[in-house]
């Protein structure tokens, strides 16, 4: 197939999780023989952080602005099989406008944010989707399961709601004979959502383990947090050096963002490059976690300060190597990104040959819609 993806990004993994997702789905894709162009706003914070300026897997267009947008691709988007949206593509309402006028091929809404996009919707807030798009897109591809699939489906109208999680690259992201230099780890970008539990989990257990050793990369960060000596800081870590970097650790911390913790079923693309690379990891709980790798065996769970100092400084070394073992063994059952693109397929051969079930649903809201708008 041809498909063209519309994505926040590729190109730089500086400041978003995008970019790692969109790589190895895109990749996986090409090793399945088909034809990926991606199409990513050419915008200078990207631009001064381009760490893939030309991926190898997929043709690369950078565009302006939206008028050069439609006079350079009209043809490319009219010709493809599938077209793919993304979350907080820049002037997304109205690329997707655009895109669902022209295509003529099935198009899908690929949300790598979607409790934040519904939080966004709720308040009126339409940076990259409105709500009369979605029931205009054949597939609405979610970042999260669980029940708020439904939600997208019974309240705002969407035509066919699947999860499509995010993965990481085996090829890149693999386990490495290395000194083990710090007792926990962490790479995220400063939420503001999060930061209490990147207090509670991190910081604090800093503070209070003065031998213990730990590192932070991300950017963004106030510049008021009082950063424990013990504690050092990388503000940019390329994606080629996240291998070495999980590798370096006893113990990986992961931190949900607020509205995925509330939401549940919400797993991060650190979450699966930690895992891919055999590293234990220490995540805060939520809701859905037990249903990509088992509390206990192959990822341990921390909702307080000192349950994070209780398991780095009590953890026999043999019982840390065997859960980190255990959770690749999970990732390359289930998680790997040819599995994404497995499912993204039997996806798009849903739409050409729905189930009666699917297809009754689909008529029903289309109906429902049709009332609402002449009403």
């Amino acid at each position: 197939m041809k498909i063209v993806i519309f994505g926040l990004s590729i190109t730089s993994t500086w400041g978003n999780g995008h970019a790692t997702t969109y790589r190895s789905l895109v990749r996986a894709l090409s090793v399945r023989k088909h034809e990926i162009l991606f199409l990513e706003r050419d915008v200078e914070w990207y631009a001064n952080q381009r760490d893939m300026a030309a991926p190898p897997f997929c043709k690369l267009h950078l565009y302006k602005t939206l008028a050069d947008l439609k006079r350079r691709f009209r043809a490319e988007i009219k010709s493809a099989d599938c077209i793919v949206v993304g979350s907080y593509v820049p002037d997304g309402v109205a690329v997707a406008d655009w895109v669902t006028r022209v295509a003529q091929g099935p198009i899908a809404f690929y949300d790598i944010d979607t409790p934040v996009t519904l939080a966004k919707l709720a308040r009126g807030d339409y940076e990259y989707l409105s709500p009369d798009l979605i029931p205009r897109f054949d597939l609405y591809l979610s970042f999260t399961g669980g029940p708020f699939l439904d939600r997208l489906e019974s309240q705002l109208g969407a035509q066919m709601v699947r999860p499509l999680y995010c993965s990481a690259d085996p090829d890149i992201y693999y386990p490495q004979r290395v000194k083990k230099l710090w007792d926990l780890g962490y790479i995220g970008t400063y939420s503001a959502d999060r930061h209490s539990r990147f207090e509670s989990l991190l910081l604090t257990p800093a503070n209070a383990y003065s031998s213990g050793r730990f590192i932070v990369a991300g950017s963004q960060y106030p510049s008021d947090i009082r950063w424990p000596t013990n504690l050092s800081r990388v503000l940019h870590l390329p994606c080629l050096d996240h291998r070495e970097f999980y590798n370096q650790q006893r113990f990986t911390l992961n931190l949900t963002r607020g509205p995925m913790a509330k939401a549940g079923f919400s797993p991060s693309v650190r979450l699966f490059e930690a895992a891919a690379c055999g590293t234990a990891i220490i995540s805060d709980p939520w809701t859905g976690l037990e249903t990509f790798f088992e509390p206990g065996k192959e990822i341990l769970v921390a909702a307080s300060t000192n349950e994070v100092l209780d398991i780095i400084q009590t953890e026999p070394e043999r019982t840390i190597l065997k859960i980190g073992q255990a959770a690749r063994e999970r990732f390359l059952r289930e998680h790997t990104p040819d599995h994404r693109a497995a499912e993204l397929e039997n996806y798009l051969a849903e739409l050409t040959s729905p189930s009666p079930a699917l297809q009754e649903a689909q008529e029903f809201r289309t109906q429902k819609l049709s009332s609402k708008l002449s009403g």
